[in-house]
């Protein structure tokens, strides 16, 4: 296997080796150990990702070698020519765009959050405020908002605030709108217009 899990939980770390490095790119294994050794990378980044080590070869000798972080083996494997480092290049071409069009696509996703989130905090403002006219003598104006509130919450989601607030973990002082997720946010909304 290329790669491995090492470290305690939550502090894991992806590694591989220069035998295994060796292995998989048909190479000789001191040939990797001196392209490791040329690599023209600074001393930080090759103190961060190529950690000497070594193993016991099949003569039962102690042989070095090194442990490489997922960062190193990139960085090596650049260099490498031939059908395998080639797909591998390809690969990790893939993955990288693949990578920036989630990303592109939660920073649109979460464009689109904040701005109904924005519209959401003006309705409640209106909301309120109408509430407040409406109801101004009152001596049950302080509960005419949470009661309305819940009967959207109710209504949308078969739940009160409070158990929408337990269920997605918000804390005091905290805005139960904040957790909804765009659908849910816009199904709000659209009961506060209405």
């Amino acid at each position: 296997m290329l790669v491995e899990i090492i470290g305690k939980r939550n502090e894991e770390k992806l590694i591989t080796t220069s035998l295994q490095v060796a292995e998989v790119f048909e190479k000789e294994h001191a040939r990797v150990l001196r392209d490791i050794r040329e690599l023209s990378c600074s001393e930080d980044f090759r103190n961060g990702n190529f950690a000497k080590s070594s193993y016991i070869n099949s003569q039962n000798k102690k042989q070095p070698m090194y442990q490489i972080t997922k960062d190193g083996f990139v960085l090596l494997v650049m260099g490498y020519t031939g059908e395998k480092a080639m797909k591998f290049k390809e690969d990790y071409i893939k993955a990288f765009n693949k990578m920036e069009n989630e990303l592109r696509r939660i920073y649109t996703e979460h464009q689109q959050w904040q701005i109904e989130q924005d519209k959401g905090v003006v309705i409640c403002h209106i909301l309120t405020d109408t509430i407040k006219m409406k109801i101004a003598d009152s001596s049950h104006k302080k509960f005419a908002y949470p009661n309305y509130t819940n009967l959207i919450y109710h209504t949308l989601f078969n739940k009160t605030a409070k158990e929408l607030e337990f269920e997605y973990g918000v804390k005091s002082k905290e805005n139960l709108r904040d957790y909804f997720i765009g659908s849910d946010l816009e199904k709000v909304q659209s009961a506060d217009y209405n």
